[in-house]
């Protein structure tokens, strides 16, 4: 059902792709319904690598995305952290793609964690940014992160932003440039 809902959107892209053996495609958790199939239609032939956290709604999303495909990383900030660092080095080493929310798995909304960020750093892979909207969709109001639902046939326009992460020195200058993304990507 997803991806016959994903099928029918019409899909705007702006911006380029810079092809890289390795790559972390971010996008908001509230936006994750495009998001995921975007990132795998990126990369394709590639494996797409999806981290998912160990919760009850993770377990949903992670049976969805096996279905269509993606590779799994289980965890999160909060629970199996060094696990999902070990996961995700190792993949984007070996040339993977990775798909992440970078503010979920519980938020807060529209606030890049310093995780995804250091290791972008350390593996000194760019991250591309996929500032997502949706022409006519259904929104959660009541959701943390406002999840929305793209209505069938409407139009989605996809924003791009390649971002080279630099090593950083200190840990306060990895803080710096993570809520600088914060403050370039926030939206109400």
């Amino acid at each position: 059902m997803i991806w016959l809902l994903y099928l029918t959107l019409r899909k705007h892209v702006h911006g380029e792709v810079h092809k890289r053996k390795n790559l972390i495609v971010a996008f908001w958790h509230g936006k994750m319904l495009v998001g995921w199939l975007f990132a795998k239609s990126l990369v394709r032939p590639k494996k797409c690598y999806a981290v998912v956290s160990l919760s009850k709604d993770g377990a949903l999303l992670a049976n969805a995305l096996e279905v269509m495909h993606f590779g799994l990383i289980r965890g999160s900030s909060s629970r199996g952290k060094e696990i999902v660092k070990a996961d995700m080095v190792a993949r984007l080493q070996a040339g993977d793609a990775i798909a992440i929310t970078p503010d979920g798995p519980r938020g807060a909304r529209h606030v890049f964690k310093y995780g995804s960020v250091r290791i972008a750093s350390e593996t000194q892979t760019p991250i591309l940014f996929a500032d997502i909207t949706f022409e006519s969709a259904w929104r959660l109001e009541k959701s943390w992160d406002k999840f929305e639902i793209p209505k069938p046939f409407s139009a989605v326009h996809i924003h791009l932003t390649h971002i080279d992460v630099p090593k950083f020195e200190t840990e306060e200058a990895l803080k710096v440039f993570t809520d600088s993304l914060t403050a370039t990507f926030q939206r109400p």
